[in-house]
């Protein structure tokens, strides 16, 4: 996100179009997420893990070599892949690697993953593209990949599939209220976030005035506000499921309504990327928990649903946000993103006043074998 300003000016592309970097992944990762997930579920994890790793390595080095912009939108389509296979996969892996009293711990762990890739991976990108350019910053993080798939094949133990995921459950699933729920609610809050903080960037270059070293340090402030965010929601959502995720869209809603009025200035600029960063923070343990509370029974399939729903609005608010920046400005596009975390927060007003309920705790903890990670809502 970082460095998409620098990427479209290599390449003579509009902020907007340069936002095809983060809607192509998304629509890969969608369709990735179940397809791989049923074609490879007899494969040992830790294989499957590995091969997505060096997926992610060879993409960011053709991104770093591109001599156009298509290159650089292939290896973003090879990013792709990764998110959808490497998520639907590893997030249910925890009641594998540890045991069945610390699964809960450990799958908050894994999540904290997404707060965490902001606070380490994007001011890190933004960092090093500014002092030596945005190619060498693809190079750096291909080497990092190359480091962590060998961390990975000398510390992570085989991982056998222990069940297998069908297509027909996943179109079962979708035949339950709760689930459309889930995928409206997270399709909302999501469309909200990716809208706006997609391009964050550009309102912090033109209305904040922030010079390009000290977008690094804001990214920053946002990335430790998600990772605080992340725990608090995962401590909440198992007691308040409907609260917790209102709460974070509504949160998301104030911070970019007033940014356009408050951003002008480096403090409120400030003050409200942190307020989104705790609350978007908490969203995709909020999401996940949703999905798994409305089919207990069928883990690594909420998973799928989780990542294929999270993943394709990554890309509709991506392609929104920047066919709003292209036509008029950052401030409008922090308007309409807080338009969609509004419509969120009565999504689930209305779930509430349905009196949709979920299955009883006890139903869902005896659906969790000790092979099976828990849903993130115990987390903390």
């Amino acid at each position: 996100m970082g460095l998409l300003t620098s990427i479209g000016s290599s390449f003579t592309v509009s902020d907007g179009m340069a936002g095809l970097m983060m809607a192509v992944p998304g629509f890969l990762a969608a369709v990735s997420a179940p397809l791989v997930t049923v074609a490879t579920g007899r494969i040992d994890r830790r294989v499957m893990l590995g091969v997505f790793i060096l997926l992610l390595a060879l993409a960011n080095f053709l991104a770093a070599f591109a001599s156009s912009y298509w290159p650089v939108l292939i290896s973003r389509v090879m990013v792709g892949i990764t998110i959808g296979g490497f998520w639907s996969i590893g997030a249910g892996l925890a009641g594998q690697l540890v045991p069945a009293k610390s699964v809960g711990l450990a799958t908050s762990v894994i999540f904290s993953a997404v707060p965490l890739g902001s606070v380490l991976g994007v001011p890190l990108g933004t960092f090093i593209g500014d002092i030596a350019g945005w190619r060498t910053a693809f190079l750096v993080m291909g080497g990092f990949t190359l480091a962590v798939l060998v961390l990975l094949l000398v510390v992570v133990p085989p991982l056998p599939s222990d069940r297998v995921t069908r297509l027909d459950v996943l179109g079962g699933m979708l035949r339950s209220v709760n689930t459309r729920f889930a995928l409206v609610m997270t399709f909302l809050v999501v469309l909200a976030h990716f809208g706006t903080y997609t391009y964050v960037t550009p309102f912090l270059e033109q209305v904040t005035h922030v010079g390009s070293g000290l977008i690094t340090v804001y990214l920053l402030v946002y990335g430790a506000a998600g990772i605080a965010g992340n725990f608090l929601g995962g401590a909440m959502v198992g007691r308040h499921p409907r609260s917790t995720f209102a709460a974070a869209a509504a949160l998301i809603a104030g911070a970019t309504l007033l940014l356009p009025v408050l951003g002008h200035s480096d403090a409120g600029a400030v003050a409200l990327l942190v307020v989104w960063g705790v609350a978007y923070g908490a969203v995709p343990v909020c999401s996940q928990t949703w999905f798994s509370k409305a089919a207990p029974d069928s883990p690594e399939a909420s998973s799928v649903l989780f990542t294929a729903s999270f993943q394709a609005t990554i890309s509709i608010g991506a392609l929104a946000g920047g066919a709003v920046l292209d036509r008029s400005s950052p401030s409008a596009v922090m308007v309409l993103g807080s338009l969609a975390a509004v419509l969120t927060v009565l999504v689930a007003r209305a779930h509430r006043a349905g009196r949709y309920t979920w299955p009883k705790a006890s139903a869902i903890s005896a659906a969790w074998s000790p092979r099976c990670a828990p849903p993130p809502s115990v987390a903390g």
